[in-house]
């Protein structure tokens, strides 16, 4: 028994010694000289080893914990304890010993080493980072750690991101097969940094030839241009489309309440859009409320909001409805007079209670961060979150204005007012929760916007002239003219901002719809019955 534990403790050394000793001290010496360009090699070539004790040497550099003796030995000092990297000898730390000073060139070597050494970790997710930050800036030397990396690598993500990068180096190859070999790897990439690289390669320099010299190279070159410049339009279409429905589903939600009211009472509520600003300030003071009782609960003050925003501007509706508005029906130019100095006024004490300065409304952790698809187009997940959001309160505004006692009242008195006083009808609150059921939507349409950037009293009114957009376009009283309306102007709001810009692209949709009102003017759907006429 004393044999074998002698035996095997004597092999545990052997493979201690002989780990620790992997290294070429002649790699490592050049480390503490005063040599600048041949620290930067130094570095180079132990990043390109791809071994743990290269990464350990690297990153202690990194960290300044890396010193040089008189004898130009070098040594992890941490702690006033000296460790050798090459041997793993512990020892006290030698007199004259001096900290290796990193400058910005040694540090930017030395960011691209250790991001090709995290190539060989254990997580997927570091190895992926890894390969992305290797990708920005491969070069020559780092090709054997690459192909190392490549070799090894199981996760297909991780071998798609690699195979790219070692295309890159191969470009600038002295074999013109490898070069060819690489950019025809190179069709199938996502990063639209290399398509200036490709491009250069076929500029024709003064004397009529190319930067590249064979023709073969340079047809590949063009074949592979073609396909990155459709994969980019793929992109760049797919990303409009996302972006213009998220968009559509914040109109959507702004002019939803809007339809509601102005389909029912014919009110021009110009105080709409500070409805939704009261439902982002509610959002707003819900998280300030987590924030101080329900600090491990913060993540769902969202949750919380939606409900309280609801309550808060549906309450706020009633109160101008019974206080105001009821008094102006059938007397629009006072309405809109009204409707508006009532806008100015809740702007003016929001300013008061919460300071003229913009609020900001941080996302939860699970609406933070967004899915990559296509290899370029980052789908946040706050954005996915709001687009269903949207969908489900259509859904629940469409039952309860079709499956409830109080839609079917609302449905009679839009249709004809009069007809049903005649018949029972509590006309007057039925005014009075509907105008409280659109301003509640517009509180609703408040938590989403605050969810998308910050929180100020002029929110609504960047969103008041869209709404009324969406209403006049879908017809007046109508929730499906509404929700296509509402995704018809995102989507050509995002899709003519790239061409035209943001304030063009505003005026060209405002006179596409005034030349759709004079063609048909009840919008897209018609409303129907007497009070139609």
């Amino acid at each position: 028994m004393r044999r074998i534990l002698i035996s095997l403790a004597w092999a545990l050394a052997v493979v201690w010694t002989t780990a620790h000793a992997a290294l070429d001290p002649a790699l490592v010496k050049p480390l503490g000289g005063d040599d600048a360009d041949a620290r930067v090699e130094a570095v180079i070539k132990l990043g390109a080893l791809g071994s743990p004790e290269a990464f350990a040497i690297l990153n202690a550099l990194n960290e300044e914990k890396l010193y040089t003796t008189p004898e130009g030995r070098v040594l992890v000092v941490e702690d006033d304890k000296a460790t050798d990297p090459l041997t793993g000898e512990k020892l006290d730390l030698p007199e004259g010993t001096d900290a290796i000073t990193v400058n910005n060139r040694l540090r930017r070597e030395l960011e691209s080493a250790l991001a090709g050494l995290r190539l060989f970790a254990n997580d997927v997710k570091v190895r992926l980072k890894a390969a992305q930050e290797v990708q920005q800036n491969a070069g020559a030397a780092q090709l054997p750690m690459l192909e190392k990396a490549l070799g090894a690598e199981k996760d297909q993500r991780v071998r798609d991101v690699l195979d790219m990068a070692v295309a890159a180096i191969n470009l600038k190859s002295d074999d013109a097969t490898k070069r060819k070999q690489a950019v025809e790897r190179l069709a199938d990439t996502t990063n639209a940094s290399i398509r200036p690289v490709l491009a250069a390669m076929i500029e024709p320099k003064p004397d009529g030839t190319f930067v590249e010299p064979d023709e073969g190279v340079r047809t590949a070159v063009v074949e592979t241009l073609a396909r990155i410049d459709r994969h980019l339009l793929v992109i760049e279409w797919a990303g409009n489309l996302y972006y213009g429905l998220s968009l559509a589903s914040v109109l959507l939600l702004a002019a939803l309440g809007l339809a509601i009211t102005f389909g029912l009472m014919g009110i021009i509520n110009m105080a709409h859009g500070e409805l939704l600003m009261v439902g982002a300030y509610s959002t707003y003071v819900v998280q300030l409320a987590f924030r101080r009782w329900f600090p491990a609960e913060i993540d769902w003050y969202v949750v919380a909001a939606v409900p309280t925003a609801f309550i808060i501007t549906a309450a706020v509706g009633m109160l101008l409805e019974r206080t105001v508005i009821r008094w102006l029906y059938g007397r629009p130019l006072e309405t809109l007079l009204a409707t508006w100095g009532i806008s100015l006024g809740l702007m003016q004490t929001v300013r008061t209670i919460f300071g003229a300065q913009n609020v900001e409304v941080a996302n939860p952790s699970w609406m933070s961060g967004g899915v990559t698809v296509l290899g370029g187009l980052v789908l946040t997940y706050n954005r996915m979150v709001i687009i269903g959001f949207a969908v489900f309160v259509v859904i629940i505004v469409w039952a309860l204005l079709n499956k409830t006692r109080l839609g079917l009242f609302v449905r009679a008195v839009t249709q004809n007012r009069r007809m049903a006083d005649c018949v029972g009808v509590p006309t007057g609150r039925v005014d009075m929760l509907t105008f409280g059921l659109g301003s509640g939507i517009a509180g609703l349409g408040g938590v989403a916007l605050s969810q998308l950037g910050n929180v100020g009293p002029d929110l609504g009114q960047s969103y008041i002239v869209d709404s009324f957009m969406v209403v006049v376009l879908g017809g007046v009283g109508q929730l499906a003219g509404t929700v296509i309306a509402a995704i018809g102007l995102g989507e050509m709001n995002k899709f003519l901002e790239p061409y035209a810009g943001a304030v063009l692209a505003k005026i060209a949709i405002l006179v596409l719809i005034v030349l759709f009102i004079q063609k048909r003017p009840q919008g897209l759907f018609a409303l129907k019955g007497r009070s139609a006429d």
